[in-house]
């Protein structure tokens, strides 16, 4: 059964509450699943019952949100508009899952629905982790660069407190890795994210980037950033350097 979307699951409704507040009651929990449903059926996608109670957590916990650390390496505009730029992530540990499905919607889903668990309650601490941003989904083409292979690999960033000593999946399908540091040509782009949008997006850095043979080729980073209910959300593409 096709699932909601990172996007979904991401960032919940921006009617957040705040942690100290009352606990929701059942009503308030039926309209807040009832109104992630009718976003995921936008996307033709289903959303279990059983993400009620990380919904209602990731709800709660959505204005403390962690960025992914970085250094910004250069800018480089076009027409005075910023039209990429080039950073610098360093080592640190990621939650990861790597999932196959026939489309990529579906892919990410069902990666992302066991990284929420994970986040929220299913790890060796048992307790709400903190959402870090952007996710990624790490993509790759076929040779001819027309198609996105089925297989993507979903990460999440471990919150700083967590970073020396990463609480344990539950989930044996999730592994937690110790990247090294990583550079990245990196553009903007707004809306939704499907295989289309992502193809015109990776053709276009192209162009903006022109000839290099300092950049991988077949493998490729979607972020995200944003709540799925703002119709012009951000996202990034992601171009990683070969490492020296």
């Amino acid at each position: 059964m096709a699932r909601i979307t990172l996007e979904e699951l991401n960032e919940m409704s921006d009617e957040v509450l705040d942690e100290e507040d009352e606990p929701m009651d059942g009503e308030e929990q039926n309209r807040l699943f009832t109104h992630w449903e009718t976003v995921a059926s936008t996307h033709q996608v289903s959303l279990p019952q059983e993400m009620a109670g990380p919904i209602v957590q990731m709800t709660r916990n959505n204005q403390a949100r962690e960025p992914v650390p970085y250094a910004t390496l250069s800018q480089h505009e076009k027409c005075e508009e910023l039209a990429y730029e080039e950073r610098l992530y360093p080592a640190g540990k990621w939650a990861c899952i790597t999932k196959q499905e026939p489309k990529y919607e579906q892919t990410i889903s069902m990666g992302f629905m066991k990284l929420i668990r994970y986040i929220c309650k299913e790890n060796s601490l048992g307790r709400h982790l903190g959402m870090t941003v952007p996710v990624i989904n790490e993509i790759q083409l076929n040779k001819e660069g027309t198609e996105l292979l089925q297989e993507v690999t979903t990460a999440y960033y471990l919150p700083e407190e967590f970073q020396h000593s990463p609480p344990l999946p539950l989930d044996p399908e999730i592994q937690i890795q110790e990247r090294a540091p990583f550079h990245v040509i990196t553009r903007v782009f707004y809306g939704t994210t499907t295989e289309e949008t992502i193809l015109r997006e990776i053709r276009l850095l192209w162009e903006l980037l022109g000839s290099t043979d300092n950049v991988l080729r077949e493998t490729y980073v979607v972020a995200a950033y944003q709540n799925p209910a703002v119709p012009d959300r951000r996202n990034e593409i992601w171009f990683i350097r070969r490492a020296d």
